[in-house]
């Protein structure tokens, strides 16, 4: 099984690494594909580009098994879809089960994402989850949920699709906007993120 997780990495931190390693090791996967979107559907657009985002997450995977940046998004040009991108990873690996990974706030959302349906045909959903999350009081995610909620781990790990399970993992209180703003502030992100994307930062003068 592959995992997939997408975001703006915008830029990627520790936060966004320990979670994808949680879940590398949680479920046994062969990778975790980290897809940084191309341009934003629902969201502000990123500060940096895509290609210093991209650059920035080789820097932060690199010499790390298992966890792979992936440009297909950025490649693909256009607004970002995640049922493109996993029809797209589907083709690639046609024997290869997928792994949906999202945190709590964006399957919050998840019905109003584009092909709903169709997403789950081509993969599992595991929702990466804080302490004390509970679902919002929205009737459709609630009746999905219902119906494709796998609560033993085991079971979810060898389901081929359709299937939802709610982890707990490692939440570290970092967030991208919060280290850019340190950034131009002036104040040292060291601890925050991986040293070589500091480094990137530095070098590139992204974020002043």
């Amino acid at each position: 099984m592959i995992g997939i997780f997408g975001g703006t990495f915008d830029p990627v931190h520790h936060g966004h690494l320990r979670i994808a390693l949680d879940a590398l090791e949680f479920l046994g996967l062969e990778k975790v594909h980290l897809v940084p979107l191309g341009q934003a559907v629902h969201r502000e657009q990123p500060h940096a580009k895509a290609e210093q985002r991209l650059e920035m997450l080789q820097c932060a995977v690199a010499g790390q098994p298992g966890l792979v940046a992936d440009d297909r998004e950025i490649r693909r040009g256009g607004e970002s879809f995640m049922v493109d991108t996993l029809e797209s990873l589907a083709d690639e690996f046609p024997t290869q089960e997928l792994c949906l990974l999202l945190g709590g706030d964006a399957f919050n959302g998840f019905m109003r994402w584009r092909s709903p349906q169709r997403i789950l045909q081509l993969a599992n959903i595991l929702v990466m989850q804080r302490p004390g999350y509970t679902l919002p009081n929205d009737p459709p995610l609630r009746l999905l949920v219902d119906s494709r909620r796998q609560d033993s781990l085991r079971q979810f790990a060898t389901s081929s699709n359709g299937s939802i399970h709610f982890q707990e993992v490692t939440q570290l209180d970092i967030s991208s906007s919060n280290i850019r703003a340190r950034i131009a502030d002036g104040r040292n992100p060291a601890y925050l993120l991986p040293q070589p994307v500091i480094d990137y930062i530095d070098s590139h003068q992204l974020y002043r």
